[in-house]
């Protein structure tokens, strides 16, 4: 019986040994051995057996046991191990057997994919970091980058943060680097794709960290700049919760009662709230009439995205700043003061040219958070990138 996808393979009754009750087949010799630099030898140098995992046949582990050769390579001056198209990396399982494992840990924890396969919880991390890297290998971003989004997440706790550059045109992340959120760290990036690809680039979506401005600013000056609105409404919601705290000391025992535990009622969109959010919404603003009027102002800002003329857009402002007069709101104060001061990064999303999807990288925030919680307690940096670059790679 021959094995598909194995050239040679075919099955091997008296292979019990090494299979451990498993199925055994002897894959059988090519005529050429082909090193590892690529060059074929019509010879060898020696043989070793090896056995290895494959794909499981109807509930039943399945293993090849085969001769794996070693061969003299002129080109490369030394004893090589031979190159098998269907043997992966590692060597302790066929290609395919890495693909199942690395595929199914794309939506299961480690632990329950190591389970399912019969293997140890550290040989299925191995596989699925193999099986990332060649899914990069087969979809790599595109040559011509021209709108990137540029984020940092928190990898430990405390100071500790990557940055992450998507491509939103291909709606994924493309690179994650650096150490911290320095100009330097963005600096990395673009070193990495090199001047030209730089220069191609004519959007960038960002927060308002001064260090990510500048880095774009010296490697990609003709780049315009919008402020990404999850991170701006971020400061909003910053800056009700601050309120929230100071109305809390303020008022007395009794009016207390409304705003203790109502932290993610209030800073959450009406409509994502259930009935019982809702009510105990309503209850609140009844009872506190400054958070009331920091709520609304808060609702309302959101409007500001969806002017196409930035005079519009300032006329908006303009009267949602004043709103703010003697209303004793220093946090929402603060808040029109850093708008101001990055006016033009936020009307820039006015400019037809600039009309780019803003949700993408709040999703992918909360996607790399998501991806986190599963890989806790691994503590390394390479898996973590790997796992974001893969996050949105739909052809797996």
């Amino acid at each position: 019986m021959q094995l598909p996808g194995v050239p040679g393979a075919g099955a091997d009754t008296s292979a019990s040994g090494p299979c451990r009750g498993g199925c055994g087949y002897a894959a059988a010799a090519s005529k050429k051995t082909v090193c590892g630099c690529g060059m074929v030898h019509r010879s060898w140098y020696d043989t070793r057996d090896k056995t290895v995992r494959d794909l499981d046949a109807f509930g039943t582990a399945v293993y090849l046991s085969f001769g794996i050769r070693r061969v003299y390579c002129s080109r490369c001056q030394a004893v090589k191990t031979e190159q098998l198209s269907w043997l992966a990396l590692s060597g302790r399982a066929t290609k395919r057997f890495e693909e199942a494992v690395g595929k199914m840990a794309r939506e299961m924890p480690l632990t329950e994919v190591a389970r399912h396969h019969r293997i140890g919880w550290d040989q299925a991390w191995r596989m699925e970091l193999e099986y990332m890297r060649e899914l990069i290998k087969k979809h790599p971003p595109a040559f011509k980058i021209r709108v990137i989004g540029v984020d940092e997440i928190s990898v430990r706790k405390g100071h500790t943060y990557r940055v992450v550059v998507a491509d939103l045109d291909e709606r994924r992340p493309i690179w994650i680097g650096g150490t911290g959120r320095t100009k330097e760290d963005m600096d990395m990036f673009f070193a990495e794709i090199g001047v030209e690809r730089s220069r191609n680039i004519e959007l960038v979506v960002m927060d308002m960290w001064k260090a990510f401005r500048n880095s774009t600013s010296e490697h990609a000056p003709q780049a315009r700049v919008v402020f990404d609105k999850f991170h701006v409404l971020q400061h909003l919601s910053d800056a009700l919760d601050e309120i929230r705290r100071q109305e809390y000391k303020r008022v007395n025992e009794k009016e207390r009662k409304y705003i203790k535990g109502q932290r993610y009622t209030l800073l959450s969109h009406k409509a994502n709230l259930d009935t019982e959010g809702r009510r105990s919404l309503k209850l609140l603003l009844k009872a506190n009439n400054r958070l009331n009027k920091a709520y609304l102002l808060k609702e309302a800002f959101g409007q500001l995205w969806d002017y196409l003329y930035p005079a519009s857009a300032r006329k908006f402002f303009d009267n949602w700043k004043a709103q703010l007069r003697w209303q004793k709101l220093k946090p929402f104060e603060e808040f029109a003061a850093m708008i101001e001061k990055h006016w033009d990064g936020l009307v820039s999303y006015c400019h037809p040219d600039n009309k780019v999807s803003l949700g993408f990288m709040e999703g992918l925030n909360n996607k790399i958070r998501v991806i986190q919680r599963r890989a806790y307690g691994i503590r390394n940096d390479e898996y973590l990138r790997l796992k974001v670059l893969t996050s949105f790679i739909k052809d797996a």
